[in-house]
């Protein structure tokens, strides 16, 4: 159950940095309030992982989870680019969350 809500805490993590970008520092209303309940959401969720589930590991997979999720966001809908370098951090990121999950379990 941790490791579901590990992610859930991730993907929140997703949603609040997109809609803190769009949010354009906080002078837009509606994206600011969705920023601030996602950011709850998800420290809230990752809180509650970290009671069962090793600090370094829940922190890497929620931060990189986040990362590359914001990394997505970034290249699919902001239209950011998207270079080899680029995509071989997040292949790099990846990698890590994987042997952090098969390390911790």
């Amino acid at each position: 159950m941790a490791w579901i809500l590990l992610v859930l805490a991730g993907l929140f993590e997703i949603v609040w940095a997109y809609t803190m970008k769009i949010s354009e520092g906080f002078t837009r209303l509606t994206p600011s309030i969705i920023t601030i309940i996602f950011m709850i959401l998800s420290f809230a969720l990752l809180a509650y992982a970290m009671r069962t589930l090793p600090l370094g590991t829940a922190y890497t997979v929620w931060t990189g989870i986040g990362a590359v999720g914001s990394f997505l966001v970034g290249i699919f809908i902001l239209g950011e680019p998207a270079s080899a370098m680029r995509m071989l951090a997040a292949v790099l990121i990846v990698s890590g969350l994987v042997l952090m999950k098969l390390s911790s379990s």
